[in-house]
């Protein structure tokens, strides 16, 4: 098999590898558990600085008790940061629930818009978030850029810049624009079980016969059969 010499041409390479690896669509990959836009992006606000897992632990009794943006916009902050409590920074992200409820209230007719221009003007909502809600609850084109995918583009040479923004630019030229979404998230997975950042496991890895920084210099069999 010929090795894809650039970074395009391994972009599209890991592309195709972890998609076998990592089937699914960019909602099916997403780990947060959600019924809709309002309760993915709740739930990605409250993601910072923790896990998905104990994220998802905390979510049915957030949604249960507010399942409406109009409910979470009334919430009493005490209330709600007993609820967040177990995912870390529980003021600031009952701060930032209840901004983000408020404006979908007061500017979106209490529906989460679409569009990027609008995403990131809500509070608790950066651009990384804004593209997890774009392409896991609206299927359009979004690129989340966390440490995961930083450090794997970075291994990888699609890039070598550090700011989230320049490496989102980066990987959008090279990456269709309906996969960008999912190749996150395939990032991610990838990142949390094989390209680890203390002592990858290149031995393992179905990107490593081309990886620029792989440890092995064979190619390796898919982990999947």
């Amino acid at each position: 098999m010929t090795r894809p010499r650039t970074p395009k041409g391994r972009a599209r390479e890991t592309l195709a590898r972890l998609a076998i690896e990592y089937p699914g669509t960019a909602a099916e990959l997403c780990a947060l558990r959600h019924a809709d836009a309002f309760q993915l992006l709740a739930a990605t606000i409250l993601s910072a600085q923790t896990t998905d897992a104990r994220v998802n632990l905390v979510t049915p009794a957030l949604f249960a008790r507010y399942p409406t943006p109009a409910d979470l916009a009334a919430a009493e902050p005490g209330e709600l940061e007993a609820i967040i409590h177990p995912t870390g920074f529980f003021r600031a992200k009952a701060r930032s629930l209840i901004g983000m409820a408020r404006a979908l209230e007061d500017r979106y007719h209490g529906e989460v818009p679409s569009a990027m221009a609008d995403l990131v003007t809500i509070p608790g909502v950066g651009r990384k978030t804004a593209n997890v809600v774009r392409s896991v609850g609206f299927a359009l084109p979004g690129l989340p850029v966390d440490t995961h995918v930083g450090r794997l583009s970075r291994r990888l040479a699609f890039t070598t810049e550090s700011d989230p923004v320049k490496v989102e630019a980066d990987l959008d030229a090279m990456v269709p624009a309906a996969d960008r979404g999912a190749l996150s998230l395939r990032l991610i997975l990838h990142g949390r079980q094989v390209c680890v950042a203390r002592k990858p496991r290149c031995d393992d890895c179905v990107l490593a016969d081309f990886c620029p920084s792989s440890l092995v210099s064979t190619g390796r069999r898919s982990r999947n059969p």
